[in-house]
């Protein structure tokens, strides 16, 4: 009676399919059963499953060898699909990590004259082999600069009165903010200014705009995760074209990172490194300063983590020139102008003897008079010589007549001796630029021993700074 009902529940109970008939998300599947493993992925899933029919096939073999063939072990058909997981080639047991071996390298003394010498690109900015950076304030013409010193590489010019490489190179400009078009737009705006032809660029030139992506590295939540195809690309596509300068604008665009994150930051520019040591070329990254109003720009004020200074081979910033720096040079818009310096080491030189460049507008000439596109192109500028213009004759009156009276060094005093000096050179001591020059004049013949300070009591048995002659000019 008993073996009659079970057969009639065997009949009535509906066909269970296979395993391997079995789809992932299928809740009859006996991975999904599991108490165990229920609810995890496909490939854990699947995982738990092969473990429960080598289960099964060593309960047959214990049995004698009984109960359905599909049970024994590597009988067992896998699910469908799971070659995609790499299971069916997965090793029975994991192998030996391989052995790490860390070598020190004995240092052998040589003859310094025969070390070979660093590989100057472009003056003492860029290096071959290294990551160089210029760090700057939006709009102030950054990305212009950085047009024409390309120009520069390939044209083996000295545009901008900078040291050039000691043959033209070959260049490669890629700019992630803008469209080709725009940098098409600079490029022949700098060749019109700087008389740059066609023939000078050769095949040198290489430019990329916006439209081409360039992500080296991206965020996980483990870190920052380098994306080794596309820079052995670079590296591959670098050496392809035999770059000598790889330029990225602006360098923030180039990663997917957080910029605040210094192990991330630390990781990109390394990559940036081995670009420029994989690829035998300086690397150049235009990096955004932070907002700091009318305060100076310095290499501390890059945005985002300093590691991006620390793993710069040299780091240079540009401040555009104040209104004060505009009064003393005689400049009527000082917003066109703007001084670059080498800030890796925090110190600045004095303004008047900073590299200076200013912005100038190139009529393209692509539309009717007046409405065609005005680009802005770079020129060298030099801070004004207080000295342009005058001789050892007008030195000498000047010295003739601070010896006929009693001039302070102060330029507050009633009696400064820079009204001496605008006497003599008819000047107007009113006007703030006239001020500034003279300032720097007696600064500048003091410091040649021309003129000389002194200490000793005024009208009023008062201490005081007094400016006399010091070395008498030769008229």
């Amino acid at each position: 009676m008993r073996e009659d009902l079970a057969a009639a529940e065997a009949l009535s109970a509906p066909e269970q399919p296979s395993p391997a008939e079995m789809a992932d998300d299928d809740p009859r599947a006996p991975w999904m059963l599991d108490p165990l493993y229920g609810g995890m992925s496909p490939l854990s899933r699947r995982k738990s499953w092969e473990g429960s029919q080598r289960r099964k096939a060593e309960f047959s073999v214990i049995d004698g060898g009984q109960g359905d063939d599909a049970l024994h072990g590597n009988d067992v058909p896998l699910p469908s699909g799971i070659e995609d997981y790499g299971l069916a080639a997965e090793p029975t047991e994991a192998p030996a990590p391989a052995k790490t071996t860390i070598t020190a390298r004995p240092y052998e003394f040589c003859d310094p004259a025969k070390i070979p010498r660093r590989d100057r690109l472009y003056g003492t900015h860029l290096f071959r082999g290294f990551t160089s950076a210029t760090v700057a304030p939006g709009a102030l013409g950054k990305s212009a600069l950085l047009t024409n010193e390309n120009l520069a590489h390939v044209t083996h010019r000295p545009l901008l009165k900078i040291r050039v490489a000691s043959r033209p190179l070959r260049a490669w400009y890629w700019n992630l903010e803008d469209p080709f078009e725009e940098i098409q737009r600079k490029i022949q705006a700098a060749c019109l200014h700087h008389g740059v032809t066609a023939d000078e660029l050769g095949d040198r030139l290489h430019v990329n705009g916006r439209e081409d992506a360039l992500v080296i590295a991206r965020q996980t939540p483990s870190g920052a995760m380098v994306l080794e195809p596309v820079v052995d690309a670079l590296i591959a596509e670098i050496r392809a074209r035999q770059i000598d300068v790889l330029t990225i604008d602006p360098f923030v665009s180039s990663h997917a990172v957080s910029e605040n994150d210094n192990s991330a930051i630390d990781a990109v520019v390394k990559t940036w490194n081995r670009v420029a040591g994989g690829g035998n070329c300086a690397v150049e990254l235009a990096h955004h300063a932070r907002k700091l109003g009318d305060n100076e720009v310095t290499a501390e004020s890059a945005r985002g983590a300093v590691a991006m200074v620390a793993a710069c081979r040299d780091v240079r910033v540009l401040n555009r020139m104040t209104k004060e720096e505009g009064e003393r040079a005689g400049i009527e818009n000082h917003r066109l102008y703007f001084r670059c310096y080498s800030d890796k080491a925090n110190l600045a030189p004095p303004s008047d003897v900073s590299d200076w460049y200013r912005l100038v507008s190139v009529d393209l000439c692509n539309g009717p008079p007046g409405d065609s596109d005005h680009i802005p192109a770079v020129a060298r500028w030099n801070w004004p010589d207080a000295l342009d213009g005058l001789s050892a004759r007008d030195l000498f009156t000047v010295q003739k007549h601070i010896a006929e009276g009693e001039w302070r060094e102060s330029a507050a005093a009633e009696k400064w001796a820079g009204h001496a000096v605008a006497e003599v050179l008819d000047l107007d001591v009113t006007l703030t630029p006239v001020q500034a020059r003279l300032k720097s004049l007696l600064k500048t013949w003091i410091e040649t021993g021309a003129l000389k300070t002194v200490r000793r009591q005024d009208e009023h048995r008062k201490e005081r700074t007094f400016i006399v002659v010091g070395e008498w000019a030769t008229p």
